[in-house]
């Protein structure tokens, strides 16, 4: 056998061989609760994603073998180009190792093999890289890493590299099948084959992490009209309208959905502080029924204030949550808004404040580049303020990771800020983005009894840095002024077995503001696009609305519905129905929230679906085409 045969068969055997391993160590690492089918199943779709990423892998070394001219055995030469092969076999081993292990630590945060959340954080590779410096040992891991890879290397690199070369025409032949199969890799097979099952993370464990990462890349925005179910523009627009209607709304034209929506009550000039807590699961906080202690703070303040209990986040990213608290839309497939270009001028939560008299802010622990934040929001009317401007403000940072400044550091900065506005007359309205309930999960010392690089912990503290934040602000002239508006921007975990688990979604939301508000709690089924309308509402403002969300306190009972979704599925949630629309599929109807679960679909027939499609079809046409833009008033 040539040696560049034995070469092709060693990285095949090696790719498969971890590949397999990786696979059957991230079943059990996800609980490994699985059918004998599913076993099978996964196995075996696993094994052609496996099979069609190890053509990708060959290619390159078998062009290298056609190159490579022949050396006499004797020769230096000979002898250099066998060191070569191994060297680069080794490091290729290397690469592989490197990914498998990279695969267990994103199950670990994501629940999911490589996906577009991958191929975004590449994008911003200083912050990542720091973040992954700061949450793992990476030395210990690297070294680890380079021993297997030069141990593994050193057992079972084909040793007989003396043997003679293989024909010019069998090299090329050999070159010319590896490109096909590449080829009908890329063109024939999709991920489609292995989402076939209803279980995700069967779903998940039939792929292959590199080829995993390349669709994700090749589908990071996803087009409604051509992957989704629609419904024909003429019923589009007269179902869209019907469903955006309120009692206090008119539509301005015969077409779309702006309206002029007229105050139900006096205008309230009081100050809002909006703050977006990140990672901020439901049942975490105690008045959710956590028995942990992680949130006193937010118990108390839960307790004095009105808590929303049934708010449900649209998606799964910073993002998508920023998204859904300032232009209040549906999730649209792919990408999240922030992220995408032509989303300068919206109608948003800032720029409806603006007009009426408030100062909108941004502020944010961390650097505003990342995920397009500070550009999106600087382009939607708010002043922007992230970590680069504490040391202007004279801010002593109590600690710092590569994700952002502590929490108190960041109310600092925000108080800086707002004591500056106050002493110039003005109303304000300031978005505030937390950083600390995030990996590395680092922060400051003696401030809370438990451990560093804990998500726990980082809940813990973060909850400590919002009660210290309100004490502090207590005693400002602006505090009795000013309602204090605490959600989350997503859950700290979303994936379930089944697509859109509606629980993963379910988010807190406080509004606290003594003698401001009456505390209480709202029990109706909300989702994230509803609080932009629902705090305008609240504020008395008169406004001309492209917005979809509704004012939950003058919504008709009944109506209430909520959106979840992955970058890729999109879920309509109503009653106890979910309807999930996914890329070239049909609309599927299931239970929906667990108090439900297992009780009969409220509606299995078109209307539920019908409405669904309305909503994101909607969504994705009005941004599109520019819909989505501010309507001076």
């Amino acid at each position: 056998m040539s040696r560049g045969t034995q070469r092709l068969i060693w990285t095949a055997a090696i790719f498969l061989f971890i590949s397999f391993i990786t696979r059957i160590g991230l079943a059990f690492f996800s609980g490994g609760d699985y059918t004998p089918a599913e076993w099978v199943r996964l196995i075996v779709v696993g094994f052609l994603f496996d099979l069609i990423v190890s053509t990708w892998i060959l290619l390159p070394s078998a062009i290298y073998d056609a190159l490579m001219p022949e050396f006499s055995t004797n020769s230096t030469w000979h002898r250099w180009e066998n060191r070569l092969a191994a060297l680069a076999g080794t490091v290729l081993l290397g690469f592989i190792i490197f990914v498998a292990v990279a695969e267990f630590t994103f199950w670990e945060e994501f629940s999911s093999r490589f996906n577009f959340i991958a191929v975004d954080y590449l994008i911003y590779t200083n912050v990542v890289i720091g973040n992954i410096l700061e949450s793992y040992p990476i030395t210990l891991w690297a070294s680890s890493v380079v021993g297997a890879s030069l141990a593994i290397a050193w057992f079972t690199w084909p040793r007989n590299q003396d043997s003679p070369r293989s024909t010019w025409v069998f090299r090329w032949a050999r070159v010319a099948a590896l490109a096909v199969f590449v080829a009908l890799g890329i063109g024939i097979v999709s991920q489609d084959i292995a989402e076939t099952t209803p279980n995700v993370y069967v779903q998940q464990l039939s792929n292959n992490g590199i080829y995993a990462l390349i669709s994700a890349y090749r589908n990071n925005e996803l087009s409604y009209e051509k992957y989704y179910p629609t419904i024909k523009a003429a019923d589009l627009n007269s179902q869209i309208r019907s469903l955006v209607r309120e009692g206090n709304s008119k539509f301005i034209s015969s077409a779309g959905i702006q309206r002029q929506i007229t105050a139900r009550t006096t205008k309230k000039d009081v100050n809002i502080v909006y703050i977006t807590v990140e990672s901020l699961s439901a049942d975490f906080l105690g008045v959710f029924g956590n028995k942990s202690g992680l949130t006193p703070e937010m118990d108390r303040l839960a307790r004095q204030g009105l808590l929303f209990t049934n708010l449900y986040a649209t998606g799964t990213r910073t993002v998508r949550g920023l998204e859904a608290l300032s232009v209040g839309t549906p999730p649209t497939p792919g990408q999240s808004i922030v992220r995408r270009p032509k989303n300068a001028g919206l109608e948003n939560l800032g720029e409806e404040l603006k007009e009426n008299g408030w100062t909108p802010y941004w502020i944010y622990g961390g650097y505003g580049f990342f995920d397009n934040m500070n550009a999106f929001f600087g382009a939607n009317g708010y002043k922007v303020i992230d970590r680069t401007d504490a040391d202007a403000e004279g801010i002593a940072i109590s600690a710092e990771n590569i994700w952002g400044i502590a929490d108190e550091d960041l109310f600092s900065l925000v108080i800086a800020n707002l004591d500056r506005e106050y002493a110039r007359g003005n109303t304000f309205f300031a978005h505030v983005m937390t950083t600390s309930n995030h990996r590395p999960f680092t922060f400051p010392e003696n401030r809370i009894d438990m451990p560093q690089k804990r998500r726990t912990s980082a809940v813990r503290y973060t909850d400590w840095a919002l009660g210290d934040f309100i004490r502090r602000v207590s005693s400002k002239p602006w505090f009795k002024n000013t309602l204090f508006v605490i959600v989350s921007d997503h859950t700290a975990k979303a994936a379930g077995k089944t697509d859109l688990p509606p629980s993963r979604y379910h988010i807190p939301m406080i509004w606290y503001g003594p003698g401001l508000i009456e505390p209480g709690k709202m029990d109706r089924l909300m989702s994230q696009i509803d609080v932009v309308p629902t705090l305008l509402g609240w504020l008395g403002v008169n406004y001309t609305s492209g917005l979809f969300g509704y004012d939950i306190f003058n919504l008709e009972p009944g109506r209430e519905r909520a959106f979840i979704s992955t970058y890729q599925k999109l879920g309509y949630l109503k009653a106890n129905g979910l309807v999930v629309l996914d890329v070239n599929r049909k609309a599927v109807v299931t239970n929906g929230l667990p108090a439900s679960s297992g009780s009969p679909i409220a509606q299995k027939d078109s209307t539920l679906i019908n409405e669904a499609i309305s909503w994101y079809q909607s969504a994705s046409m009005y941004f599109r085409t520019g819909r989505l833009k501010d309507v001076v008033d």
